[in-house]
């Protein structure tokens, strides 16, 4: 009877271990995206509980010296003061369905004299932010603003060069404009007076659980898959043997020594017969008896 003794070679033990090292990340990598999916839910909870909440004045959400709280993302608050235009920071590298453009920061200073940075919408431009000839004014005067409140972004992306950066920051846009600030910002649902002409407004985030349900399936089945293919390649190996000692299937029998003398013979024969032929034609031709 058929023994399992090769599961302790050096091959299949390194198999073995090869399968356990993709099981395993295939496993992780599952549950990375079902923890992804709780994070997206949660996310989506806080967002649509703040969307029904009262607009709240900005001093009653946000403070300076501090990042808006994860809790209050896009919660609507209300500001009212008078933009400085001269101190508008320009977000690089902004793409709406293919089109290039930026994001225009604005600092709007209250009556205490600390700013709340608004994100008052994108425009199409030269994406690195050089034309600013392309960006329109905001309004003049005193202004009443509401918007969205949004977290402080993190990285090098945040930092301030010429009144420009790829992400938005209070910590970083702070100090570069010479206003107390805010810590977060606000990205603007509208603006009273209204401007001579609207920016496109920031995009909404979309309350959908998102594609990882089915990437975490997906990883999980490719780590059945490979648990499958081991015991399969076992078995077909306990019953068949090493798939290179196994004969070749169909491969034609050898012929014997009678044989091949017989299919000489046979030759032989048709090739005299043949020059028989060969010859008869060859007088009939000339006439010869």
């Amino acid at each position: 009877m058929p023994s399992f003794r090769f599961l302790l070679s050096r091959r299949w033990i390194l198999f073995a271990l090869v399968v356990v090292v993709l099981v395993y990340a295939t496993w992780w990598l599952g549950g990375w995206q079902f923890r992804r999916l709780h994070d997206r839910k949660a996310d989506n909870q806080i967002i649509s509980t703040n969307e029904h909440r009262p607009v709240a004045p900005v001093g009653e959400v946000l403070a300076p010296g501090r990042d808006a709280s994860a809790q209050d993302e896009w919660r609507l608050v209300s500001a009212t003061g008078t933009y400085d235009a001269s101190q508008t920071v320009v977000i690089r590298y902004r793409t709406r369905d293919g089109a290039q453009g930026v994001d225009v920061v604005v600092p709007l200073v209250t009556a205490d004299g600390t700013a709340l940075l608004v994100d008052r919408g994108w425009v199409e431009t030269d994406p690195s932010g050089a034309n600013r000839s392309d960006i329109p004014d905001p309004p003049t005067g005193e202004v009443d603003v509401t918007g969205y409140v949004r977290q402080n972004g993190t990285g090098d992306s945040t930092r301030v060069s010429d009144l420009s950066a790829r992400s938005i920051s209070s910590e970083a846009i702070g100090p570069a404009i010479g206003h107390p600030v805010y810590g977060g910002f606000v990205a603007l649902k509208s603006e009273d007076p209204a401007p001579d002409t609207m920016l496109a407004p920031v995009e909404l985030p979309e309350l959908d659980n998102g594609p990882h349900f089915f990437y975490g399936l997906q990883w999980w089945f490719f780590g059945l898959l490979a648990i499958f293919g081991f015991f399969y390649l076992a078995y077909d190996e306990w019953r068949n043997g090493p798939r290179g000692e196994r004969p070749v299937r169909n491969q034609p029998r050898p012929k014997s020594r009678a044989r091949l003398q017989a299919e000489a013979a046979k030759r032989q024969i048709e090739a005299q017969k043949a020059a028989q032929k060969s010859t008869q034609s060859a007088r009939n031709s000339t006439g010869s008896p």
